[in-house]
């Protein structure tokens, strides 16, 4: 019978016969690599990213901070957790959570924990996201401009027991937010023991060219 311990998603890495850029976006690329898988070759393309941080903050009161903003794929304002790329050269995720705390919230905060990570796409794309969890928080000692999507975000302050009520819903969609906030309701529930450093390392993050993988 499997146990906890067992259950693990496993890395494999088959050999890369052939990898081609087929598009170079602003932001991420798409590639097509052919790989040798058992007796035969695969094709694949897939969206070639760098990886992203998003952090759940959680106030004295119990309340997690949420974001509204538009994203326009989907035509949706969704509500979702400050988060961000991992595209600046040598920047650690870390630090990348906490200015993306600061840039899109305005707040800062005292005790930083892994809270998860997890593939978005799997079958498409190569992001990882590393949730943080953020507690003893501040208002930040300024605030940033924003533009574009981010100029109109909106900031609720929620009950963590509501935004659980909130994804069983479905009324929540994004899935940084969907998965945050019932990994926080979880930890909670087990009194934060499964809570993992801020600096745990982070093997799935995508390789990219961006340094400092951790």
């Amino acid at each position: 019978m499997s146990t906890p311990e067992t259950l693990a998603d496993e890395f494999d890495e088959p050999q890369i016969l052939d990898r081609e850029v087929i598009h170079r976006g602003y932001v991420w690329d798409i590639v097509s690599e052919r790989f040798q898988y058992g007796n035969g070759e695969i094709t694949r393309e897939f969206v070639d990213h760098t990886g992203a941080v998003a952090v759940i903050a959680m106030d004295d009161e119990e309340r997690i901070l949420l974001i509204r903003q538009y994203r326009h794929p989907v035509r949706m304002r969704d509500w979702e957790l400050p988060a961000g790329l991992l595209d600046a050269a040598g920047e650690a995720p870390l630090a990348a959570a906490q200015r993306e705390l600061a840039e899109e919230a305005d707040l800062t905060a005292g005790r930083w924990h892994t809270l998860i990570d997890f593939f978005t796409t799997p079958g498409g794309n190569n992001e990882s996201i590393r949730i943080y969890a953020a507690r003893d928080i501040a208002e930040a000692p300024e605030t940033f401009a924003r533009t574009e999507e981010e100029a109109d975000i909106q900031r609720r302050w929620v009950p963590l027991d509501d935004a659980v009520d909130a994804v069983q819903r479905g009324q929540l969609h994004n899935p940084s937010a969907v998965i945050g906030i019932l990994s926080l309701a979880t930890a909670r529930a087990r009194n934060w023991r499964d809570l993992k450093a801020a600096e745990e390392p982070w093997p799935t993050r995508p390789p990219g060219p961006w340094g400092n993988q951790a």
